[in-house]
């Protein structure tokens, strides 16, 4: 589990911008350090918890990029085609057994092993085979073409991954590769997830006006999931000052992070700010980004809280930039910030200078080819269809005051923020 000291997210000042408050969760929190070793074929979206030593060079031997014929290039005719004879053949998986020292063409296979000192292999499309077992060769061909050298992807004793890694498919890939059946990986982080409020109820249960059923709780723990969490759904934690410390007293005792979302602004039905005070500390992070700006971090009994406001559109975007990059630094992956792809708008907008904003934006291609990004068109932290109909965010940075039609910004897929 996570110990942080009380005053680990501690910030004063001015209203803190995303940059600013993604260096202090990199730099503060410290990974939970526990790991465990799984098989390859469940390390996909776990965390490297240490480097992976290649084993083995790869390729392990020296072998044929194509289909051709193997050669020693310092036999062939400079300048003019090389006629040669064709001796032996080479299949994948059949070890060679010629002399180095026959000027000859040995036809070989992709990835069959090459003969020692043959060193350059013609593609069979680029040969002239004759009915007297000779082959012509053109001339022009540089000296180790087509020829994959031992090691040439990963020297034995490199680092092929480095431990923080987020595990894809290519990274099992290449572990299956160096021959590893195991990984060992960051132990699953362990977060509690409440949603707070009095008008909310879970679906299944009896909706009473003026209730709403509560979305935020399912689509965190969702992208949670997401990041390899072992997420417990600790349900809704009703408006009361004292029943609120003692469930997040509780979680804080079997969780490695405990996340709520709605109840952290400064209203008079907001009692998540007291609640901790009662059982921990926080400290508000007042953050310059729309939708998101009351985005709560505080540490109860050493596990990091982090509260998130309760509309779900500025819920998803903050868990994004506040949620994502402490869970990944708690199991040891260091940050990777989302580089946003170039678009071209399609949409007016005007803004506040000073804060960062995304907004919800689908893609199209124009009729000259450019892709464009075009803006949800009904604005509201509350709307859920804004995420569902839409393919990513449009990043606005802080110096960006008006976007016109035909501008080039940045676009975020959804598939790259999980």
């Amino acid at each position: 589990m996570a110990q942080l000291s009380d005053d680990c997210f501690a910030f004063g000042g001015k209203m803190m911008s995303v940059d600013e408050a993604l260096t202090l969760i990199s730099s503060r929190i410290t990974p939970v350090g526990t790991s465990e070793t799984v098989p390859l074929m469940q390390a996909d979206g776990r965390i490297l918890a240490r480097d992976l030593i290649a084993p083995i060079a790869l390729p392990p031997f020296t072998n044929s990029a194509v289909d051709g014929y193997a050669v020693q290039h310092a036999r062939l005719s400079p300048g003019s085609v090389s006629r040669l004879p064709v001796s032996g053949r080479i299949e994948a998986g059949a070890p060679p057994a010629l002399s180095s020292v026959e000027a000859i063409a040995v036809r070989i296979f992709t990835g069959a092993q090459m003969p020692d000192g043959f060193d350059t292999v013609f593609m069979q499309e680029d040969v002239v085979v004759g009915a007297d077992g000779f082959v012509e060769l053109p001339s022009g061909l540089k000296h180790g073409a087509n020829v994959r050298p031992a090691g040439e992807d990963i020297a034995q004793g490199a680092v092929a991954i480095r431990a923080g890694a987020r595990l894809a498919p290519q990274h099992v890939a290449l572990a299956a590769a160096l021959g590893n059946t195991k990984l060992n990986v960051a132990s699953r982080l362990r977060v509690a997830v409440f949603s707070t409020g009095n008008e909310l109820v879970s679906p299944g249960e009896q909706q009473k006006p003026p209730q709403i059923y509560d979305s935020n709780r399912f689509m965190l723990m969702a992208m949670l999931q997401r990041l390899g969490c072992d997420v417990a759904d600790l349900g809704i934690l009703r408006d009361d000052r004292a029943s609120l410390a003692s469930a997040l007293r509780a979680a804080a005792r079997g969780h490695d992070l405990i996340i709520t979302s709605g109840g952290v602004s400064t209203g008079e039905a907001d009692h998540v700010k007291g609640a901790l005070e009662d059982c921990g500390s926080l400290t508000f992070w007042r953050i310059a980004i729309k939708p998101g700006r009351p985005v709560a971090m505080g540490v109860i009994d050493g596990t990091p809280f982090i509260g998130l406001p309760g509309n779900p559109a500025a819920s998803f975007i903050t868990q994004v930039y506040v949620v994502r990059p402490a869970v990944l630094a708690l199991m040891g992956s260091p940050p990777a910030p989302v580089t946003p792809l170039p678009v071209r708008a399609a949409f007016h907008y005007r803004k506040k200078e000073g804060r960062r904003e995304y907004a919800r934006a689908s893609l199209r291609r124009a009729d000259d080819g450019v892709i464009e990004a075009i803006r949800f068109p009904r604005e509201g932290a509350g709307l859920l269809s804004s995420l569902v109909d839409t393919d990513g965010l449009v990043e606005l940075r802080e110096d960006v005051t008006r976007i016109e039609p035909g501008a080039g910004v940045g676009f975020l897929p959804y598939a790259c923020l999980f």
